[in-house]
């Protein structure tokens, strides 16, 4: 199960919408859809979870471009609004690169079949292009805001949009949402 909210915040305080993400297909058309609710360009959260398994924090500043955390790379790869958020920068991989097929990965981040170690793999490390487990992105998205890098790695998947918004201010407003 998802959801998906935007919180936008106004000199009143922050302003809570549920969002629909169907029609999102790339992060461009999150970021404008982010954009969109907020005129004055103040400051956009856009707050994605799966339950249980991962959730995505998107800001977006006026005209800046999106600064993005996923606390679980691996387990977002397999969400079609994970891979939304995974571009190819945030995981360390050539614009344009191939890169591995993401439906295709087991949880440990190899492809189904394939086993941790290879032959020919030397012992430099694992492929640059497995996706990851564990957090990924701008992990201080949020210091200003009162939920510091720490706070962030810490949260688990189950809780975090709420206590994200606890910390904010906003818990109310995104229970109205929720």
């Amino acid at each position: 199960m998802y959801f998906a909210a935007l919180l936008a915040r106004t000199e009143d305080g922050w302003e809570a919408s549920d969002t629909e993400l169907d029609d999102v297909e790339t992060l461009s058309d999150l970021a404008d859809l982010a954009r969109e609710a907020s005129p004055d360009e103040d400051t956009v959260l856009v707050l994605i979870e799966q339950e249980d398994a991962w959730f995505g924090v998107v800001r977006i500043d006026g005209e800046d471009d999106p600064r993005i955390y996923v606390s679980d790379a691996a387990a977002a790869a397999r969400s079609a609004y994970g891979e939304l958020l995974l571009t190819d920068e945030l995981l360390g991989r050539e614009p344009g690169s191939d890169g591995p097929d993401l439906d295709a990965l087991d949880l440990d981040g190899t492809e189904d079949g394939e086993s941790d170690e290879s032959d020919d793999e030397s012992d430099d490390g694992p492929d640059a292009d497995a996706v990851t487990h564990g957090p990924v992105g701008d992990s201080e998205i949020l210091d200003d805001l009162g939920v510091g890098e720490k706070e962030l790695r810490a949260l688990d998947a189950e809780d975090a949009l709420g206590s994200i918004a606890e910390a904010l201010g906003a818990s109310e407003v995104l229970e109205t949402v929720r």
